[in-house]
């Protein structure tokens, strides 16, 4: 017998049954109708309906087209896809060790053209020192008690970053200012981190923005997500990393990515923030 689905991958599916029978109820007609529209079973219907089968991406286009509601189909299908992974619990990425969960991001690194990052916690991976990241990842293992390998986790993810240097990939960060201040290591490498970071700003294929702290805001701050090209976003909880694939959610991070883009500074008004954060070292 298959494992019993854990509690947020059941909600997942029974959130799409829900709006599955929202369709149906709109059009107006009876799940014996859908059935016969459909050629299937109505108990098939009848099971979809009260989340006791989950449907397969042919089942919902086939349900969209007998209720004329076409244009719901693209999101329904990416919600079904992630009904069994959108929430994954970090313990369970992070049980085999840290190195696991930077290796396991690599061919997704590798296919992604353009990547938008905001970050409001830390520096971004792909900006980070080994010294920065070492500090990091030492912090996530001791707080979460997983398996010490944060050598080799750090050495993963610097093999993993050697995607920025490749001219292919293009990529877009915002970073808040208070990401430039926040302490997770010691001064020094601190110091070496903020040094780095002004050094990437002279990549061909990076675009680095911050947000000031004086700037007024036309969006909040809010945890930290990356978008990989238009197809994919991961945005990350203390508890959990979720994957985000329905094309309504990945064009509503994209839009809150252009008003925090809007406001962020850049180029020499980048720098000074840059060099006022490395000053404030002492």
């Amino acid at each position: 017998m298959p494992p019993h689905p854990s509690s947020s991958v059941q909600k997942a599916r029974e959130a799409l049954a829900g709006r599955l029978r929202e369709i149906r109820k709109d059009t107006g007609i009876s799940g014996r109708e859908l059935a016969v529209r459909c050629g299937w079973s109505e108990s098939k219907s009848s099971r979809i309906e009260n989340a006791k089968t989950p449907p397969s991406d042919m089942d919902i286009r086939a349900w969209c087209r007998a209720c004329d509601a076409d244009d719901q189909a693209a999101d329904l299908v990416a919600a079904n896809r992630q009904s069994a992974d959108a929430h994954v619990e970090w313990r369970r990425l992070q049980r085999t060790g840290l190195r696991r969960l930077q290796e396991s991001t690599g061919s997704l690194y590798q296919r992604t053209h353009t990547f938008r990052v905001y970050v409001s916690d830390v520096i971004p991976g792909f900006l980070q020192t080994p010294g920065y990241a070492t500090a990091l990842l030492a912090s996530i293992a001791d707080f979460r008690g997983t398996l010490d390998d944060v050598s080799d986790a750090v050495a993963a993810r610097m093999r993993r970053n050697e995607v920025l240097s490749n001219g292919a990939h293009r990529f877009s960060f915002v970073l808040e200012e208070s990401v430039l201040r926040y302490r997770l290591c010691s001064e020094d490498t601190m110091a070496a981190q903020l040094g780095h970071l002004l050094g990437s700003m002279d990549l061909q294929n990076v675009a680095l923005g911050i947000f000031p702290f004086s700037e007024q805001r036309a969006m909040w701050p809010m945890p930290t997500f990356t978008i990989f090209d238009d197809t994919m976003v991961h945005a990350d909880t203390l508890d959990a990393a979720s994957t985000l694939t329905q094309p309504g959610q990945v064009e509503l991070y994209a839009r809150a990515f252009e008003r925090f883009s809007q406001g962020a500074a850049r180029g020499a008004a980048a720098r000074s923030l840059v060099a006022g954060a490395l000053a404030s070292l002492g």
